[in-house]
């Protein structure tokens, strides 16, 4: 999916961003609030990961992004 789609969406997201990444705190993702480098920069500082691997996670998790995780106002929008 486009992260301009899931950082447009920032607010529907970040509950699944806490489901993946459950150390990230409702302050980390106001901090983030749907910057991409910003995320993957949070995920590596909580999980002491390489900077690699964070982008890994983070695009894996970004490819499994649907459009049923923004709700039926944001798919009722694109028809």
């Amino acid at each position: 999916m486009n992260w301009d789609r899931i950082q447009g969406n920032w607010k529907q997201t970040t509950g699944r961003v806490k489901e993946q990444w459950g150390k990230l705190t409702d302050d980390d993702l106001d901090i983030v609030a749907g910057r991409r480098d910003q995320l993957a920069g949070m995920i590596q500082e909580r999980y002491g990961l390489a900077k690699e691997d964070a982008e890994k996670q983070l695009s894996a998790w970004q490819r499994s992004a649907t459009d049923a995780w923004f709700g039926k106002d944001d798919a009722a929008k694109k028809h």
